[in-house]
C-alpha cells in the first residue's frame, strides 16, 4: 500500500524502554520503518503502544540506552517542536476561535523562517483539495462533522510535508460508517503523499484495513509484527490468534505426531514432526463448517459441539457453539444447513490446512 514514490522518512528504533517512577512501561523495541511505510502500534490499552508513540514525537524521553533515529538523524537531540514530523490526535485539538483555513496555517507560521503569505495559502488550499474540505475554509471547529474535523487535524499535520506522520487513534471518537469512510479516505491521502506513517489503534479491523505492517504491542514489549495476512494467517502466539480477530483455540496434547484433545473430544489430524507434549491449535472461524451430523473420517478435524446462537449479519452467517468444556467456539460462512438450530447438536469441521499451533510446552 506504500506509495509508489515514497516521500517519507526511515525510522529506526533500538532497544526503546521507558519507565515512570521506577516502573518499567516500555522495554526493548525494535523497529525498522522503510520510507513511505504505512505501520499501525496495535494492540489493548496500556500495552505501550501510545508510549512510543510520544517518545518518537519528543512528548517524553527514553531511558537511557534507547536509539530513535529519523533518516539516520539522532532523534534524541532534536527538541520535539523541531522534528518535523506531523501529530494527529484523538480530539484532533483544533483552535475553536480559529477557522479551518487558520487551523490548517497555524503549523507554517510557526515555522522559522516563516513562508512568505503566498507560500502559506498556496499549502493551505493544496492541503484543503487534499481532504475534500476546500468550500470550508472560512468555518470555524463548531461548525464542523467530527470527521469535518478530523480532515481538518489531518490537514494541519500534512501542510508543512512533514516526512513522518504520527496517528494517535484519531478516528475512535467517530461512529461505525464514517470511521470505515475515513480509513479509505486514509489509504488514498497516504497513497498520494508517500509520507511515512504511524498509526496507534486498539481496533483490530482498522489495524488490517490500513496497514502495510502491523506492530502487536503487548505489556509494555513487542509480541509479533509482520504484514496484516502474516499476522492473521500465522499468529506467533496465543495472545495474537485471539486480540488479532476472531479465533478458535483447542487445547490438544501430541504423542508421536497422533493429537488428542485435552477435554473437548472430537478429532484432530496429525501433525507429524511436533514434538511430543501440550500445543493449542488454531482454526480461524471462516475456515470452519458446521455440519448436523459426524463427517466421519473423512473430514481432517471435527469437534462435536452444541449451537448457541446463530446470527445472520448479511453476507455472512455467525454461528456460536460450546464444546464439551464450556468455551465458546466461532464458524462464519455465507451458508449455513436449515436444520441446524439452537440448541441442536452439531461439528465444526475444519481441513488440516486451516490448523495452526499458537502455543507448546514440550513434554
Amino acid at each position: 500500500m506504500a506509495a509508489d514514490t515514497a516521500k517519507g522518512a526511515r525510522l529506526e528504533l533500538r532497544d526503546l524502554g521507558k519507565s515512570y517512577g521506577g516502573l518499567k512501561v516500555l522495554a526493548d523495541v525494535n523497529l525498522s520503518v522503510t520510507p513511505g511505510e504505512f505501520i499501525t502500534f496495535l494492540g489493548p490499552s496500556g500495552s505501550g503502544k501510545t508510549t512510543t508513540l510520544n517518545l518518537i514525537a519528543g512528548f517524553a524521553d527514553p531511558d537511557d540506552g534507547g536509539v530513535m533515529q529519523l533518516d539516520g538523524r539522532d532523534l534524541g537531540a532534536v527538541p520535539a517542536h523541531k522534528r518535523d514530523i506531523g501529530v494527529v490526535f484523538q480530539n484532533y485539538a483544533l483552535f475553536p476561535h480559529k477557522t479551518v483555513r487558520e487551523n490548517i496555517a497555524f503549523p507554517l507560521r510557526q515555522r522559522r523562517p516563516r513562508p512568505d503569505k503566498a507560500t502559506i495559502d498556496r499549502r493551505v488550499n493544496e492541503v484543503l483539495k487534499l481532504v475534500h474540505l476546500e468550500a470550508y475554509g472560512d468555518r470555524r471547529p463548531h461548525q464542523l462533522s467530527g470527521g469535518q474535523q478530523q480532515r481538518v487535524a489531518l490537514a494541519r499535520a500534512v501542510v508543512f510535508e512533514p516526512k513522518l506522520l504520527l496517528l494517535d487513534e484519531p478516528l475512535g471518537a467517530l461512529d461505525k460508517r464514517l470511521r470505515e469512510a475515513l480509513q479509505m479516505e486514509l489509504r488514498r491521502i497516504h497513497r498520494e503523499l508517500g509520507v511515512t506513517i504511524i498509526f496507534v489503534t486498539h481496533d483490530q479491523d482498522e489495524a488490517l484495513t490500513l496497514s502495510d505492517r502491523i506492530v502487536v504491542f503487548r505489556e509494555g514489549a513487542v509480541e509479533q509484527i509482520g504484514t496484516p495476512e502474516q499476522l492473521y494467517n500465522n499468529p506467533g502466539s496465543e495472545f495474537v490468534a485471539t486480540f488479532l480477530g476472531d479465533s478458535n483455540i483447542f487445547a490438544c496434547t501430541v504423542r508421536g505426531g497422533v493429537v488428542t484433545a485435552s477435554e473437548a473430544g472430537g478429532r484432530y489430524a496429525p501433525l507429524p514432526g511436533e514434538a511430543d507434549g501440550a500445543v493449542k491449535i488454531m482454526a480461524r472461524p471462516e475456515r470452519i463448517r458446521v455440519l448436523p451430523a459426524d463427517p466421519g473420517t473423512e473430514i481432517d478435524n471435527a469437534v462435536p459441539v452444541t449451537i448457541s446462537d446463530i446470527v445472520f449479519a448479511g453476507a455472512s452467517v455467525r454461528v456460536e457453539a460450546e464444546d464439551a468444556t464450556g468455551a465458546t467456539l466461532i464458524a462464519r460462512g455465507g451458508r449455513m444447513d436449515p436444520s441446524l438450530t439452537i440448541g441442536a447438536k452439531a461439528w465444526f469441521v475444519w481441513d488440516s490446512s486451516a490448523t495452526r499451533i499458537v502455543a507448546k510446552v514440550p513434554a
